[in-house]
């Protein structure tokens, strides 16, 4: 099966990562390209079956460029008004855009060690591949291009914006077979990288599971600069663990231990309302910045729950 996955996906064509320097070319584990080789049967299937036109009528004319002022006329959407320039010519003028015909898709996807958590068939880590690879399919049906960083508490990979399939196969595998080198989350350091690197304005997805604080500042310039997604992937055990008497848990990305009884009500309880308070203040943040929040868990289809956010957004729009 390696022989015959290693002729299809075309690993030797890939164009060296500016960000990192050249690559030498490496075997993948049979049991990562066989797990690459089944999201790309799926995801390529819903991108060109299930979400086929979803993905272009949420955003397609979102890219625009301008173009020149002209003065005010009746009728004209006042918020396009120039202020600068009315104020300087005495009178109103208005900006003009053209729609970009290209557009660009940028995949923030935070691999820190909390993401290698799974309490049942597949990990967050494997989830967010899954979620990069529908997008990303969904860009390049639609001509677009799609670039990848993979960040900890640093910029751990860049892949730049590039579009066909074979690109779309690089972002399956950087996800699923990339080793960290560090553990913990800055998301902040992700968001900047973007707006240093990425001087066009795009259509950004940040996938994470959010949990760290320190990021709102640079959640905020983000937003602004571009179109930003924030894709939020979580585990049932975060949100509810079951009684099963005491049990050593450890923090992935610190390594502190603690001995709990999850028979206990008072624990039960306080980790109920904890996790509750966390995700009403995570919604919080996204919705005072204006930034869409999608929420995404390991043990649920997410298909349905994209197909939702697309067309909510072509309502919206």
């Amino acid at each position: 099966m390696m022989d015959w996955l290693e002729r299809i996906i075309p690993w030797g064509k890939e164009e060296p990562d500016p960000a990192s320097g050249p690559e030498p070319r490496a075997a993948l584990p049979e049991d990562v390209l066989r797990r690459i080789r089944a999201i790309h049967i799926r995801t390529n299937y819903l991108a060109n079956e299930v979400m086929a036109g979803e993905y272009e009528s949420a955003f397609r004319g979102r890219g625009m460029e301008f173009e020149e002022v002209r003065e005010y006329s009746f009728g004209d959407d006042v918020r396009m008004i120039d202020w600068n320039v009315t104020a300087r010519m005495g009178h109103p003028y208005v900006k003009l855009y053209r729609e970009e015909r290209e557009m660009t898709m940028m995949l923030l996807v935070d691999l820190s060690t909390s993401q290698k958590f799974g309490s049942g068939q597949r990990l967050k880590s494997e989830l967010a591949a899954e979620l990069a690879a529908v997008l990303a399919y969904t860009a390049i049906k639609s001509n677009d291009k799609v670039g990848l960083i993979i960040f900890t508490d640093r910029v751990e990979k860049f892949i730049p914006p590039k579009k066909g399939r074979g690109h779309v196969w690089r972002v399956i595998r950087e996800i699923l077979s990339f080793a960290p080198v560090q553990k913990d989350t800055r998301i902040e350091v992700a968001l900047d990288y973007l707006n240093r690197v990425v001087n066009k304005r795009s259509i950004a997805f940040l996938v994470s599971d959010f949990l760290t604080t320190g990021f709102e500042k640079s959640l905020k310039i983000a937003n602004q600069k571009h179109d930003l997604v924030a894709i939020h992937l979580s585990d049932p055990r975060e949100e509810a663990i079951p009684k099963i008497g005491l049990v050593e848990l450890e923090d992935a990305e610190t390594g502190e231990r603690v001995v709990i009884d999850t028979s206990d009500f008072i624990f039960e309880r306080d980790f109920e309302t904890w996790s509750r308070k966390v995700e009403k203040e995570r919604t919080k943040l996204f919705r005072s910045l204006g930034v869409d929040l999608i929420r995404v868990r390991t043990d649920r289809s997410y298909t349905e729950t994209l197909i939702r956010f697309f067309r909510m957004r072509e309502k919206r729009r």
